[in-house]
């Protein structure tokens, strides 16, 4: 049955079907070579897997996403980001990471960070000299922080598949993890920037001009911290939050910046249900192929055997990420984690490793995997938002991998860079 299952899988991957479809064949093969299991199993696993209180938050942040992206957040905080780094060397490349970092704690979503303001990024800096396809590399490098600092989709869906996990910690542990990326994709940029000459900008601001700016993007700015620092207080639950979030979101772009009209809301609205509808199915199919998984006592037995190795919990983890780093390569954050997760965290967990520290580490391995062919999203999304050959973009791309594959290893060796803002909030 197993055998069945990881064939057909992969064989449906290698065809290029999608990887929601694929977990579900083979899930599907599987239970038929059984012959003992009935094929309701697949629509009960499947409908379970999604029926989750905790799930609720997901089309709430990504409905507030689409209603600050269309209430001018971009530009805003665009301009906030440009007067404190456009000036530098290479400016403009500093100004699309910072300007990114910030909506990625609105966001939670990699391909709504890339998709919304990426794309206004990366004409800017093709107007201002840049290559596109540099332009195009830096921006899906750089988006990846959209599931790391929370808000996060893929930290409600990590902490669905190890409930062990205080998901409230979580969510404070992808802040630090996040900044640490966001000032290597900097110090990248400012490399590049010197070799190639890519200059800062002229306009030199008054400071009036940061007073208007900063004035300007504290409501956008005021939306994570609402969301963070309500649920780290306790004062709501991170569902009750993404219902707060919406709600301010929509107030900040009808009255606050009056950018957004109600003729706007149904196409945002169906954006929205579009893209909560591929996350669920991700989830539900990836769900029933877990539950193959665990029925077989695949979890079990690898538990047993990789702690009877004696592992230390460095070499545990570097293993890890090797592993990860090349599983990435081939399926979706999303099903990757509710597959993985069950079986590794255990692990991690019975190793001694904070279960905080290896959430991150996960999550970050598998989101690095969206920059990664055949199936990196981000790679052909920024690609056709930004108008350049993959292969070219693809190019452009490499120092920034390294630089956050040199992240991973921080993050491998020093576990505090997780777990030191979330146990100052008492989560450990």
């Amino acid at each position: 049955m197993i055998a069945a299952l990881f064939i057909v899988c992969t064989l449906l991957l290698v065809l290029g079907v999608p990887v929601a479809f694929a977990l579900g064949g083979g899930t599907l093969v599987a239970i038929l070579a059984s012959g003992n299991l009935s094929l309701l199993a697949l629509p009960k696993t499947m409908f379970s897997g999604i029926d989750i209180f905790a799930l609720e938050a997901v089309p709430f942040f990504i409905l507030t996403a689409e209603l600050m992206t269309g209430g001018a957040l971009s530009e805003v905080l665009l301009r906030f980001a440009s007067q404190f780094v456009g000036r530098f060397r290479g400016g403009m490349g500093h100004t699309n990471i910072l300007t990114l970092t910030f909506f990625s704690g609105i966001s939670g979503s990699a391909l709504a960070d890339a998709a919304g303001p990426g794309a206004i990024m990366i004409r800017m800096m093709k107007d201002d000299g840049y290559k596109p396809e540099y332009a195009a590399a830096l921006t899906a490098a750089t988006s990846i922080l959209g599931p790391i600092i929370p808000p996060s989709i893929s930290m409600i869906i990590y902490a669905l598949a190890y409930p062990d996990v205080n998901l409230v910690g979580l969510l404070i542990a992808g802040v630090l993890p996040g900044i640490a990326i966001a000032v290597a994709m900097a110090i990248i940029n400012h490399v590049i920037s010197v070799r190639r000459n890519y200059r800062g900008s002229r306009r030199r601001y008054g400071w009036h001009d940061y007073v208007r700016n900063t004035w300007r993007a504290l409501p956008a700015l005021a939306l994570p911290v609402l969301i963070l620092g309500g649920i780290a207080s306790g004062a709501f639950t991170p569902t009750e939050a993404s219902v707060i979030a919406v709600f301010y979101a929509l107030f900040a772009g009808l009255v606050i910046y009056r950018t957004l009209e109600w003729a706007m809301l149904p196409g945002i609205l169906a954006r929205s249900a579009l893209m909560t509808a591929s996350v669920l199915i991700i989830v539900a199919m990836s769900a029933a192929f877990a539950w193959v998984l665990t029925i077989s006592r695949v979890p079990q037995e690898l538990t047993a055997m990789i702690v009877g190795m004696h592992l230390s919990p460095l070499a545990f983890l570097f293993a890890v990420n090797v592993f990860l780093l090349a599983f990435g390569i081939f399926i979706e954050p999303l099903p990757g984690i509710v597959v993985l997760v069950p079986i590794l965290a255990p692990i991690a967990h019975a190793l001694g490793i904070s279960d905080l520290q290896f959430g991150i580490i996960v999550i970050v391995n598998l989101t690095m995997g969206m920059l990664t062919p055949p199936v990196g999203g981000l790679l052909f999304v920024t690609s056709v938002v930004a108008r350049v050959p993959l292969a070219k973009m693809i190019g452009e791309l490499w120092p920034f991998l390294y630089a956050q594959i040199g992240v991973l290893a921080l993050l491998s060796l020093f576990p505090a860079i997780s777990t030191a803002l979330p146990a100052a909030f008492g989560y450990r």
